[in-house]
């Protein structure tokens, strides 16, 4: 069982040919509203390349939180852990431009009353082959859930967005940090991904640098380093191609691939995502990636 301690939101998706400046307004040729949260991503993207998956966070008492906890229940997430509070939901405002590029702006409603794991999320920590964590949710909560995971020796994945300060017990307890190129070098301090990933194994035992159409930098402490080209695809949409990688990442690695296998199964899943729009509705089955594999 892989658990999923994070955020779920509504995705307020504006599609627009060409992004708004500061002050600037365009027209958009389409919306669309999408469940989507970086913790209810990389639930589902984990879900369809074939994990058994836990999803543990809060929705609001409002028809977007009922939404969200049917779509994950249809992806085949455990959602008994989902918990409802009174109020809205977490929604995210995203404009996405005719390129595939996209900005996003996140309110977290209900995700911002997560203080800590309760008594049930630990138990399903504690239980699991791998626990996934982001930054969504307020920062002691997720310290305390990558503490529990790291006493109950469970690896923990650290998706460490959006980029913020990452206080030294939370890297502690953290087994795998997968940021992009943007938020290595915002922790780090270090320009250029080979540098940046020296610098955050000093950090945590491995850490996997997305690099979008480049591919992927894959280091650990025991010496170990590799780079996986991208699968070379025309991107629709980008918005869930990080979570995608990271949900099916943690399968491939919970299934015990070599770690140039997982990274390729990762780097498949998605690129196969930024063929579609969305973020929920754009992660491939597990049938998918393996087809695209060959």
């Amino acid at each position: 069982m892989i658990s999923v301690f994070g955020s779920a939101n509504m995705d307020l998706v504006a599609y627009v040919s060409k992004a708004p400046k500061l002050g600037e307004t365009v027209t958009g040729h389409r919306f669309r509203t999408i469940p989507g949260g970086k913790g209810a991503n990389q639930a589902i993207a984990a879900a369809r390349a074939g994990g058994e998956v836990a999803f543990l966070g809060a929705v609001g008492d409002d028809g977007f939180g009922a939404e969200m906890r049917s779509t994950l229940a249809e992806a085949g997430v455990d959602v008994h852990g989902l918990r409802q509070v009174p109020g809205p939901s977490g929604i995210a405002h995203i404009v996405v431009d005719d390129d595939g590029g996209n900005s996003i702006i996140v309110v977290p409603g209900a995700n911002g009353t997560i203080t800590g794991p309760s008594g049930e999320d630990l138990a399903a920590i504690a239980g699991a082959s791998a626990l996934l964590l982001q930054l969504e949710l307020p920062m002691p909560a997720v310290v305390a859930a990558a503490q529990a995971g790291n006493v109950a020796g469970v690896p923990v994945f650290l998706t460490p967005a959006p980029a913020q300060p990452l206080p030294a017990e939370l890297l502690e307890a953290v087994t795998t940090i997968v940021p992009n190129e943007h938020e290595a070098a915002a922790i780090t301090g270090v320009q250029g991904v080979e540098g940046a990933l020296e610098a955050l194994l000093e950090l945590v035992e491995e850490a996997v640098i997305t690099l979008g159409s480049d591919g992927a930098l894959y280091g650990s402490r025991s010496g170990e380093r590799l780079r996986v080209p991208a699968v070379k695809v025309d991107a629709v949409d980008t918005t869930a191609a990080g979570d995608t990688f990271v949900g099916a990442l943690a399968v491939a690695r919970a299934e015990r691939m070599p770690v140039t296998a997982a990274l390729h199964f990762a780097s498949t899943a998605a690129a196969l995502s930024v063929q579609r729009e969305g973020a929920s509705t754009s992660m491939p089955t597990r049938r998918e990636i393996e087809n695209a594999l060959g």
